[in-house]
């Protein structure tokens, strides 16, 4: 007879458990998402351009055919924009369900942090502006802080509609 393979654990070890995040750099500030999350890190294609897209969809590519909406994430932050170099990526995501594509200005690597180690981002940044449904931490590094994106809260169910159907 089968028996139930879930286990309760410990809210005290939960809350302490070991965290991969793949960490980013976009406008000299360095952000993290879960490696879960990340599907592949790829070279700047070329894009085909969507008319009547939000202003932050750079447009469509083919990987391996399959079609990937891409977005800018410079743009999607209200950030000044900047000519793509050698360093610039695209990180393909699970977003909600489905398969898309982030812009960063590089990739730097993957990361390894305790969930205790994680801050809650200030209040000042929850109280208004882009950012405050999908920054999820902070994380101190000795050198520089490492913002935490929840990217299944980045668009709303309106926008993720509208992404999808591209």
């Amino acid at each position: 007879m089968a028996t139930n393979a879930l286990v309760k654990v410990d809210g005290a070890a939960q809350h302490d458990e070991l965290i991969q995040l793949v960490s980013f750099m976009l406008d000299n500030e360095e952000y993290g998402v879960e490696v879960l999350q990340v599907r592949e890190i790829i070279r700047m294609p070329g894009i085909t351009r969507m008319p009547n897209t939000p202003q932050y969809v750079e447009g469509i590519i083919n990987l391996r055919g399959k079609v990937i909406p891409i977005i800018s994430l410079r743009k999607r932050f209200g950030l000044l924009e900047s000519e793509n170099n050698s360093h610039t990526r695209i990180i393909i995501m699970d977003v909600a369900g489905s398969l898309n594509g982030f812009i960063v200005d590089a990739v730097s690597e993957v990361i390894r942090i305790r969930s205790s180690d994680i801050q809650p981002p200030p209040s000042l940044v929850l109280s208004g502006g882009i950012g405050r449904e999908f920054i999820s931490g902070v994380y101190n590094r000795a050198e520089r802080l490492l913002i935490i994106m929840d990217i299944d809260r980045m668009f709303s169910d309106e926008e993720m509609e509208r992404i999808g159907s591209l």
